[in-house]
């Protein structure tokens, strides 16, 4: 029976990963978890899988410092949401990748993909590693998807649907044209995160997506106030970032 290891610092992205492998893949054994790149080395060696199958980006050692460590015991696929490295490895033949979210359809063609490789011993990667960790370094990489809590449901949400993100002292509510949701992490933190030609911040505790952006208007106190598309609500917007909004 093939085996496998999953790294990701995210339990809810390691639990889908997990269930669309055995969706199109049954007899795959998940024998190991981890949530970042230090696990992931240890529990390779513990268990030795057939494959690791490792997000590129997690605290600690990344999935590619993990990859460099590993690779000589294990088969390689990296789990990205950033298309540019994954498409790197993939036209290069050496590794398979998986897309975040995990689709089904995608994730059926790397379980054949695998299956073929069961049979032979784990390329030298070490070069095409590298190669990727250079574009790492060079390009930046926003983030793609927030994990968010609606009741007691977890939900992945895709950033570009998101319309503002607006802090409290406890929590940053994420606004959808259909729902909200909270998160945990600052507006402070996401500036570092997001695209900033997407997101814009109008006010210390608010992100604003620049394409949801339907205009400005002044209230009776001349406070600037940015009308966002599908909703009543208006966001303020602080003097320290009014400049965003000369032009129109």
């Amino acid at each position: 029976m093939p085996t496998a290891l999953i790294a990701d610092d995210e339990r809810l992205m390691r639990d889908q990963l997990k269930l669309r492998l055995s969706q199109v893949w049954p007899e795959l054994e998940i024998i190991a978890e981890a949530k970042n790149g230090e696990e992931a080395i240890s529990q390779t060696l513990a268990h030795r899988p057939d494959f690791a199958f490792l997000d590129i980006r997690m605290p600690g050692l990344t999935g590619l410092e993990a990859a460099q460590a590993i690779s000589q015991f294990t088969h390689i696929v990296f789990v990205t949401a950033y298309d540019q490295y994954a498409v790197e490895a993939f036209e290069h033949g050496a590794i398979d990748y998986v897309l975040k979210p995990a689709d089904p359809e995608r994730l059926a063609l790397t379980a054949e993909r695998l299956k073929k490789r069961l049979a032979s011993p784990p390329n030298d990667m070490q070069a095409l590693i590298a190669r990727i960790a250079q574009q790492v370094t060079q390009k930046p990489a926003y983030l793609q998807w927030i994990q968010a809590s609606m009741g007691q449901e977890l939900r992945l949400i895709p950033v570009e649907e998101v319309l503002f993100f607006q802090s409290d002292e406890k929590y940053t509510r994420v606004q959808t044209k259909n729902y909200e949701a909270l998160i945990r992490k600052p507006v402070r933190d996401l500036l570092e995160e997001l695209n900033p030609d997407l997101f814009w911040q109008i006010h210390r505790a608010t992100l604003v997506n620049s394409k949801a952006i339907e205009g400005v208007v002044k209230d009776i106190r001349g406070r600037l106030l940015v009308k966002v598309s599908g909703l009543s609500e208006k966001l303020e917007v602080s003097r320290s970032f009014t400049h965003l909004f000369k032009q129109m």
